[in-house]
């Protein structure tokens, strides 16, 4: 593999499977929170959403309280919101286009159909009634999109950034998810609520497309430890964040070694210790020392290695992290 793939190409390819991972990501916690997540009174649970994404302030800048129907359309149509789905697609869409003579013509067509469909829902399209199959029509695009991607993108170094991308966002999504999701059950758990704390669980597992999945492991009822050591540690597991921080890893050993890229190095060394550290706790060590502060030293680090990648393969500069060259070589 020659190293002739321009920054702006890598960069490209690297952001639109995050885009991608995100979108199916949101639509399945939006579709989940409208079935199953509860607070103690019975009402569905909206506000997890916003703290899974750190939007609060975002979304309060434009509503004066958190329903079903300010957040659904929130985060599938508003524009103005960068995290939403519409923004997303659209983000998506322009990354492929300027990747066309990189990607399949399978690819281009196929995000180009779903942005379409996404760009064309109304706010009457997206009613909390409605959720369900709207967020059912996401899901399907974003999963053919995988297919498509799966089964005509040239595994050459472009294919490297794409997983990669993937693999980062899907280690940040998981982790996110299971530190807000923990901390709602053992605020459940302290109320002596058995019946949210079960539901919290359920949710955490479906949100990350896990629950048949745990269900294989553990047959009885949901325990909190053993739902976290299932969405962080289980290798076994496609979303679990050990499997996406192995996937990462291996991608990035396969541009050095296999491709050349030695200038994913400072990117590779700070995976390489994150993933060294995790695979030395456990859950108990993890919960026994504190979730939310082995997340946030997680968050961080994936921080520090997109940074990392910004400046050694997609031409950012190390002082002002978001300029990227239009022409500039991936350097080796």
């Amino acid at each position: 593999m020659s190293n002739n793939l321009l920054a702006r190409f890598a960069e490209s390819i690297f952001w639109l499977a995050r885009y991608m991972e995100r979108i199916e990501n949101l639509a399945r916690v939006l579709d989940v929170t409208e079935t199953h997540a509860r607070t103690h009174l019975g009402n569905q649970d909206w506000a997890t959403i916003l703290e899974i994404n750190s939007d609060h302030e975002r979304f309060s800048a434009s509503n004066t309280r958190i329903s079903g129907a300010a957040v659904i359309y929130f985060y599938l149509l508003e524009r103005d919101n960068p995290t939403s789905i519409a923004s997303g697609m659209a983000l998506a869409r322009e990354s492929a286009r300027t990747l066309r003579h990189l990607i399949s013509t399978e690819m281009w067509f196929q995000i180009n159909m779903l942005n379409g469909r996404v760009q064309a829902l109304r706010k009457r399209d997206v009613t909390p009634a409605k959720l369900s199959g709207v967020c059912a029509m996401i899901k399907e695009g974003c999963q053919a999109h995988a297919g498509i991607t799966e089964g005509t993108l040239y595994r050459d170094a472009v294919w490297c950034f794409y997983q990669l991308g993937k693999a980062i966002e899907r280690c940040d999504q998981t982790s996110r998810l299971v530190d807000i999701g923990y901390r709602r059950a053992m605020i459940s758990l302290r109320e002596e609520d058995a019946r949210i704390v079960d539901s919290q669980l359920n949710t955490m597992l479906r949100s990350a497309a896990g629950y048949q999945a745990f269900r294989r492991r553990h047959t009885v009822r949901l325990h909190t430890d053993e739902v976290v050591d299932f969405l962080l540690f289980d290798s076994d597991f496609p979303r679990a964040m050990m499997t996406a921080l192995n996937d990462a890893h291996a991608i990035l050993l396969r541009l050095e070694g296999r491709h050349h890229i030695t200038t994913s190095a400072d990117a590779l060394k700070i995976l390489s210790d994150l993933r060294l550290d995790v695979l030395k706790i456990t859950a108990k060590d993890v919960l026994d020392s504190g979730l939310h502060g082995f997340i946030d030293g997680v968050q961080q680090r994936l921080i520090a290695c997109t940074d990392a990648l910004g400046s050694g393969c997609f031409g950012h500069s190390s002082d002002h992290g978001d300029e990227t060259p239009e022409t500039a070589p991936l350097p080796s």
